[in-house]
């Protein structure tokens, strides 16, 4: 869990706003992003490529979780979990917690919120409207990033400092699998087809797992230190965090098939709700990018606060 960048000049970029009108967003998709350094949210309209709010959000936040009506955003230097509401960005509901809350995802199904602790090798299970704790699941060492299968089937965290993850039935919270994937596991997310890809950022590469087995089917190779993975059109985009650019992997074969040079230290990825568009947090650059996701271009950029992160799904469609 990383909560500085003073050791790593930052390159600023001008603001870019023509966007290609083929590639445009759908009508209404606002990406919700999280600036660490500056300890603010960002409210972007994508399809007029304009930041049209800024939230304060103290305690460094990263963790980022939106769904419907809501917006919950995780603080780790503050230990906070907040929920905001979308259409007046006030704040409804704040929970602190011990240990070292990092990732976020939101179950719909049950109106239920995930948190990973860094600290305590334990997951938060919490009430999506009070934010007040239902239960603890015990994971490995450092869980960081956690995703939520679309058929409300599994939730999975990535175990860092296990090299693992842990897969759980996310109805009952038993745990169902314990999954041995590459070097230090960070960021996650189940495919339209409920495949867990994971991105390993110390060796370089994304496993892919069937859930119901824990079977890797396959490790795909990427860039340097993998942190993001979003998925689009049949493909997997994966953030290198090191390289400065977003790997894209076929989702039939399963094979890398492009690398786009992006913004500076790519973090959080997301894409619109009608797949159109890829949207890249790019953490020293203070922009976040758009991609094409059919073509594979950049289409523009959008300033940010000062130091976006956006780990986790940061894009909703219109109301």
């Amino acid at each position: 869990m990383h909560w500085s960048r003073s050791s790593v000049r930052r390159i600023p970029k001008a603001l870019c706003l023509i966007l290609s009108l083929a590639a445009l967003p759908a009508a209404g998709d606002i990406a919700f992003v999280t600036n660490q350094n500056g300890e603010e949210l960002s409210v972007l309209d994508l399809s007029a490529g304009t930041e049209i709010n800024r939230i304060p959000l103290p305690g460094q936040p990263a963790g980022i979780a939106v769904h419907g009506t809501h917006i919950f955003t995780v603080s780790p230097d503050a230990k906070t979990v907040r929920r905001f509401d979308r259409a007046t960005m006030t704040e409804q509901a704040r929970v602190t917690l011990d240990g070292g809350p990092t990732g976020i995802a939101y179950d719909p199904m049950r109106d239920r919120l995930f948190i990973s602790d860094w600290f305590n090798t334990r997951l938060w299970a919490l009430d999506g409207a009070t934010l007040t704790v239902q239960a603890e699941l015990a994971t490995g060492v450092s869980p960081s990033g956690i995703a939520v299968s679309d058929d409300g089937r599994w939730m999975a965290s990535a175990d860092r400092d296990s090299d693992q993850v842990s897969i759980f039935n996310a109805e009952t919270l038993d745990l169902h699998k314990i999954v041995p994937v590459g070097v230090r596991p960070y960021g996650l997310r189940f495919d339209g087809q409920h495949r867990l890809f994971v991105g390993n950022v110390g060796t370089n590469d994304v496993s892919v797992i069937i859930p119901d087995t824990g079977e890797i089917i396959t490790t795909v190779p990427v860039g340097d230190r993998p942190y993001g993975v979003a998925f689009a059109k049949g493909r997997a985009f994966v953030t290198n965090q090191y390289e400065n650019t977003i790997t894209v992997i076929d989702l039939t074969t399963l094979e890398a098939i492009k690398t786009i040079e992006g913004g500076e230290y790519p973090e959080g990825i997301d894409a619109t709700e009608d797949e159109a568009t890829i949207v890249v947090a790019n953490w020293f650059e203070n922009t976040v990018t758009l991609i094409d996701a059919e073509t594979l271009e950049i289409t523009g950029d959008i300033e940010t606060g000062d130091g976006p992160r956006a780990f986790g799904v940061f894009i909703l469609g219109e109301d």
